[in-house]
């Protein structure tokens, strides 16, 4: 089975979903491959003719005494260096900014509970300000994502310093994985659970996603929490109530951020702590000591989804995208049908792009962890647990919709300890396997290159594809519009074509999921000419869903639109394209930029409102005193510079009542 890992599965079922990059991997994985292996038959040849005296791993007793302390020195500064690594990548790689939609939403609900509140009141004319994650469907404005996540990066907030979330909680990760592996391999030696505990820290997957604002990163350092409590617990013969609790808090902690996740974790260990309690009774004490853990912070997210959504069981993803958002086989929010076929092909596709992310050697990464796996005799308690919770953690997500690619597959991003942990087991199990000759030399020259050339070759690489990806997120806006004069001004955003057509569904009352469909199905002509009809008539909720959902009779003719720069909107062959359209699609040629990051901006006093031509006259009304501008990118490359238009008040008003597109 464990060669399942390395084929594409996602790329021979029928599903629909694709890794496209395979091909290339697996050229590079071939070459890299024969390149280890072949250091790895050279080291095994000179290893066996190189004389080596019978003391040569027994050192004198001074000698082990000084590479003990020299080691626990070293393990002890592991954590400090970790956070000094991931810090750098959070500013130089990733420029200390959210990029990816998520980390946008997730950082503007920390600056809402910062500000003591857990919603704002929706604005009057909502879809200037809509964004993707955000509800805003009723009369309040929050993430759709459990309150957990946005909490944590609240505490940077605070200090102004938020994109230092990330790093602290690596670092705490790895001081709770250096006590963990304490605990997996209690006879193994200080040097190796030193090499484990670096193999975590410098772990490229692991690495970038603390430097990032993902909350990954967040509900791992509470799942190692909840790990380290459990192994104490349980490899003590007696009650450890504060253990106990402290692994309650952690699991709650975990679900309060990313739910399946921690919920894959806290079955079994609710299962390992009862059967602890029905074999003595004694135990019982830690059973409930663990629950009482878990309801403090699971208990505080169900009161914020109650003051928020309405419901304490009802997360703002529900509300904006209905039970389709849920896990199952079913039409997801976005259009696709998940089905069986599909969640394989979603899993394949983790695996095997972990095979690159997860370490980035030139060979396969899990090969290790497999290898690992196979020269194992027996596997611990704790070795079962971890294997199990990262088992239904993969089974979970079989079952849900989304493909999880950000800085490597994300949704599986809490298998990293478990798969640390078998990758620094395999020179050891292959020592006690075949002794510490040929094979043993031969196979610590190979992973000893693999790392050389990750290093090397590949890191390089791709800290340059992250450090030049998603440019009009890590725009520091505020020094954008110092040195453009502007301040305490309305500035109109000038978002893609189709970002103001999902806008413009959402304020029409079409549900998000039926927008979503609308927009990836129809002519983005057809559908501008339709809102328009609307927004005369005044078409509202059910009534314009029922109306615009004949407009996806031709969606399976649609394609990607070859003449604006935005290749998310539609072309239906044969279309035609009036006035207004042909308008539009020469200002996406002119140049846009996103309106999200700009709604987390302070410092300039500016209001950022959605680009919507002649609706804007509801905004300059509703901010008579300030300044007009319009802020675009001057030419559709992703780096353009930024041009701020100064605009006159008389000469929008003419152009609106002109008619002008």
């Amino acid at each position: 089975m464990a060669i399942l890992g390395f084929l594409p599965i996602a790329n021979w079922l029928p599903g629909g979903e694709v890794d496209n990059a395979y091909a290339h991997r697996f050229v590079e994985w071939g070459y890299g491959t024969a390149i280890c292996l072949g250091v790895a038959v050279i080291t095994a040849v000179l290893w066996g003719r190189t004389p080596r005296g019978a003391d040569d791993h027994q050192p004198g007793s001074a000698a082990r005494s000084a590479r003990s302390r020299w080691i626990e020195t070293l393990e002890r500064l592991i954590p400090f260096g970790a956070f000094a690594l991931y810090a750098i990548i959070a500013r130089t790689v990733f420029s200390g900014r959210p990029l990816l939609i998520d980390e946008v939403v997730q950082l503007f609900q920390a600056r809402i509970f910062t500000a003591g509140h857990l919603w704002l009141p929706v604005a009057a004319h909502r879809e200037f300000f809509s964004i993707l994650h955000v509800v805003d469907t009723g009369d309040k404005v929050y993430s759709q994502f459990p309150p957990g996540g946005p909490a944590m990066l609240a505490l940077g907030e605070l200090v102004h310093v938020p994109w230092l979330v990330g790093p602290a909680c690596g670092a705490i990760s790895v001081a709770l994985f250096a006590r963990l592996v304490r605990l997996t391999d209690p006879g193994a030696s200080r040097a190796f659970h030193c090499g484990a505990t670096l193999l975590f820290a410098v772990a490229p997957f692991g690495a970038f996603m603390f430097g990032s604002h993902m909350n990954h990163a967040t509900t791992l350092l509470w799942l190692l929490v909840a790990t380290l409590g459990l192994a104490k617990v349980a490899g003590s013969d007696t009650p450890r109530a504060g253990w106990a609790l402290l692994n309650g808090i952690g699991l709650g902690a975990a679900a309060a951020i990313r739910p399946l996740d921690a919920f894959a974790f806290a079955l079994p260990a609710a299962a390992w702590l009862l059967l602890l309690a029905w074999r003595d009774k004694r135990r019982w004490v830690d059973a409930v000591a663990s629950g009482i853990g878990v309801a403090i912070p699971f208990g505080a997210m169900l009161w914020v989804n109650a003051q928020s959504t309405g419901s304490p069981f009802v997360f703002g993803y529900e509300v904006l995208w209905g039970k389709a958002h849920g896990l199952g086989f079913h039409t997801a929010p976005w259009g696709a049908t998940h089905t069986p076929s599909r969640g394989l092909e979603l899993i394949s596709l983790y695996v095997t792009r972990l095979q690159t992310y997860l370490f980035e050697t030139p060979f396969p990464s899990m090969l290790p962890v497999i290898a690992a796996l196979a020269l194992t005799k027996r596997l611990s308690a704790l070795d079962r647990y971890l294997l199990t919770s990262a088992t239904l953690l993969g089974a979970l997500y079989f079952g849900y919709w989304h493909d999880g690619f950000f800085l490597g597959p994300r949704f599986v991003f809490s298998w990293l300890p478990v798969l640390v942990l078998f990758t620094a087991r395999l020179p050891r199990l292959v020592g006690e396997r075949f002794g510490r000759g040929r094979v043993w030399a031969g196979t610590n020259a190979a992973l000893a290159t693999g790392a050389v050339m990750a290093v090397t070759f590949s890191m390089p690489g791709r800290v340059m594809l992250y450090q030049n990806g998603r440019t009009s997120m890590r725009v520091n806006y505020t020094a954008e519009s110092a040195g453009a004069g502007v301040k305490d001004a309305l500035v109109f955003v000038r978002d893609s074509w189709g970002a103001q057509l999902t806008a413009r569904m959402w304020e029409r009352g079409i549900s998000r999921s039926a927008a979503a469909a609308l927009y990836h199905g129809v002519d983005a002509c057809l559908l501008d000419k339709a809102l328009r009809e609307a927004e005369d008539r005044d078409v509202r909720g059910v009534a314009a869903e029922a109306k615009f959902e004949k407009l996806l009779v031709d969606s399976s003719r649609v394609r990607s639109s070859p003449f604006s720069p935005d290749s998310t909107e539609k072309l239906l062959k044969g279309a035609s394209y009036d006035r207004t359209c042909i308008a539009r699609i020469n200002e996406d040629r002119l140049g846009y930029t996103h309106l999200a990051p700009l709604l987390l901006e302070r410092g300039s006093g500016n209001v950022y409102a959605r680009d919507l031509h002649a609706r804007d006259s509801l905004m300059t009304a509703a901010y008579p005193a300030r300044p007009v501008y319009l802020l675009r990118r001057k030419g559709a490359a992703a780096d353009s510079a930024f041009e701020w238009l100064s605009l006159k008040r008389d000469s929008l008003v003419a152009s609106w009542r002109s008619g002008a597109p």
